[in-house]
């Protein structure tokens, strides 16, 4: 028995001796299982708040961390469409142009061009038309390659961003659907809350007018005081209105 169940039983058997104890403390109890069933359901919705909270925290933490490389793969992508002659106008010559001007192409140039040279040299044939030949052809060449190993290179880092944008729509997904579930289990708490306060209350009110009941009715407890010829009451309570449903009888 809990402390407003117990001090409506002393008040209500000080007011009205033998009966009136089990009104008060059904009207206490009443009272006190309805603060209960809300203070347990306010616990409830506050869990699951707590919940969706950190799964939203989790979300953010893991988008922030693959947000570099998922950038870093639609950049690669645009290198690679600009490569291909997908992108802007001008976008492709502009990757060439980049290329050629790189310092792995001048270093690349400067050394096959060199061998060729020292070859022809050592051989005797530097001023013959093969050289010529393979010195007009070694660049465009160089170019081609490079190109292709780019194109590559850049596939490598399209594949990270596209894994790591595959990962946040993951991770989406599954928090999401977490929070859906824990927001279905705050709306079945507050549910709960307000059908089992309404049930605390129907149970207490029950009890009292069930003592009253068993004390002969109104007029019985009262002596008479309406009207001498006794008043009963009876029926209950609407668990969703709070309404008293029932008759009184004189």
């Amino acid at each position: 028995m809990g402390l407003l169940s117990t001090l409506g039983g002393i008040a209500g058997n000080f007011l009205l001796p033998g009966i009136g104890g089990a009104i008060g403390a059904g009207l206490g109890g009443a009272i006190e299982g309805r603060e209960s069933v809300g203070a347990a359901s306010q616990a409830q919705q506050q869990a699951a708040q707590g919940g969706i909270d950190e799964q939203r925290r989790q979300f953010d933490a893991i988008q922030k961390l693959l947000q570099p490389y998922s950038e870093a793969g639609t950049g690669a992508l645009a290198q690679q469409q600009a490569l291909l002659g997908l992108g802007t106008p001008g976008a492709q010559q502009q990757a060439i142009t980049a290329l050629q001007g790189s310092p792995q192409f001048q270093a690349l140039q400067q050394q096959g061009e060199n061998a060729i040279l020292q070859n022809a040299s050592a051989t005797g044939g530097l001023r013959g038309g093969n050289v010529q030949g393979a010195l007009a052809q070694f660049r465009p060449a160089l170019l081609s390659s490079l190109i292709n190993q780019q194109y590559e290179r850049l596939g490598g880092l399209s594949s990270i961003g596209q894994n790591a944008a595959a990962g946040v729509g993951n991770a989406g997904m599954s928090t999401g659907t977490n929070i859906a579930t824990l927001l279905g289990r705050q709306g079945q708490a507050q549910a709960g809350g307000i059908l089992g306060q309404q049930s605390a209350l129907t149970k207490g009110i029950g009890e009292a007018f069930g003592g009253i009941q068993r004390a002969g009715g109104f007029g019985q407890l009262f002596g008479g005081g309406f009207g001498g010829s006794g008043f009963q009451g009876g029926g209950q309570v609407n668990p969703i209105s709070g309404e008293f449903m029932g008759s009184l009888e004189f």
